[in-house]
């Protein structure tokens, strides 16, 4: 008998061109009157900020703003906004910005709510965040992690050099993802293709997990062929407003696979590693994302053989595991066309292969891997990724 399974999604979603005029009448529809605005250095300075506030202002909305967000959150940055909504007697939370600032932004309202540090919600059963965070509209200004619609927040300890999962459970979900493409025009070759191969990485981790089921199949399906139709142009042509909107949608809905589910090797790999060293989450997971594939296709070869084709590789005539074979060679080919960086160019070493395979073998994502892993089966993923780094 199969295992129950479950589905769940507390986020209302909007989405268009133009979608963030609306943010003051939705703050305002969930109760907001003093919202805490969280976004990051970057979105100041290209006037991101400017932009999704100009509702509130112009709605004559009071809010605060927490523009201190970095790049894979800490601890005590995370508890140090959440503190800020506290004593500013803030009513809502607007996240603007990438998956730093969303993630921020969700996990400053478990620890408004739920009290404490953001390190009391580490992820773990049972469940110990207790109550739902408050209201939330997480506006996105890449289209990668889709942290705007999924029931997780990743959050760096750097005292265990290790990223650490909060969530698993509609109560850290968005209220609203306020999804608007505009936001995205001109985001600089690299950051879109990094944060688009992380919306792949999504769906096809999610699709091919062990606990996949068939919404979330569905879901991850149509966001790899939106990034394989969609990825090079918004890449080339920083300004293709058709581009940047199926790729929101892409990010979106790849996010939407994860449900309460888990990922794999690849995010076991990224997300630990980015612990080691501060690099960006989506290149790292993009160059690791490759010889992932090429570990586990065996594993789950008919899924891999629909990954070819949803990322238009045609597979008439071919056996199953030719088929699954193309679905990493489509991969490898786009991880090249958008110039990822390779390991080294992130700072890795091989000496430090070791280290980071043991710490990848102990994040949980590993459990929903399509073929068994070891320690040293991921020190040869790890081999295999700096040997393509060299090519």
């Amino acid at each position: 008998m199969a295992n129950v399974r479950s589905f769940e999604i507390p986020t209302v979603m909007k989405h268009g061109v133009g979608a963030v005029n609306t943010l003051a009448d939705d703050a305002r529809a969930m109760g907001m009157r003093r919202p805490l605005l969280v976004t990051d250095p970057g979105c100041v300075r290209v006037g991101l900020l400017e932009r999704a506030a100009k509702p509130l202002r112009e709605a004559d909305m009071d809010y605060v703003v927490f523009d201190r967000v970095a790049p894979n959150p800490p601890i005590a940055l995370i508890d140090e906004a959440a503190a800020l909504y506290v004593s500013e007697k803030c009513d809502g939370v607007i996240g603007i910005g990438g998956g730093s600032s969303m993630d921020t932004a969700k996990s400053v309202g478990v620890v408004a709510q739920n009290g404490g540090s953001i390190l009391n919600y580490e992820w773990a059963d049972p469940q110990p965040i207790q109550k739902r965070i408050p209201p939330t509209i997480c506006v996105p200004t890449t289209a990668g992690t889709g942290s705007e619609v999924t029931l997780w927040a990743v959050i760096t300890d750097p005292k265990r050099k290790i990223k650490f999962n909060v969530g698993g459970t509609s109560r850290i979900g968005a209220w609203m993802a306020l999804i608007d493409p505009e936001l995205a025009l001109d985001l600089p070759a690299p950051f879109t293709a990094g944060t688009g191969m992380d919306a792949l990485a999504h769906a096809i981790e999610c699709y091919t997990c062990a606990y996949a089921q068939p919404l979330p199949d569905a879901t991850a399906l149509l966001a790899m062929e939106y990034v394989g139709q969609y990825l090079r142009v918004a890449y080339a042509q920083g300004h293709n407003i058709e581009a940047r909107y199926k790729m929101a949608m892409a990010a979106m809905l790849g996010a939407l696979s994860y449900g309460t589910e888990s990922a794999g090797a690849a995010h076991a790999m990224s997300q630990s590693a980015g612990g080691v060293h501060d690099v960006p989450h989506g290149a790292l997971t993009a160059r690791v994302l490759g010889p992932v594939m090429e570990y586990n296709y065996m594993g789950e070869p008919q899924k891999f053989a629909r990954i070819a084709q949803a990322l238009g590789k045609d597979t008439r005539g071919l056996s199953v595991f030719d088929a699954a074979e193309m679905a990493v060679e489509a991969v490898y080919e786009l991880t090249e066309d958008l110039a990822i960086p390779t390991l080294q160019d992130l700072g890795f070493e091989e000496s430090e292969i070791p280290t980071l395979a043991k710490i990848a073998f102990d994040d949980p994502q590993t459990i929903g891997n399509p073929r068994d892993l070891t320690v040293r089966a991921y020190e040869a993923i790890y081999e295999r990724t700096f040997e393509m780094g060299k090519k």
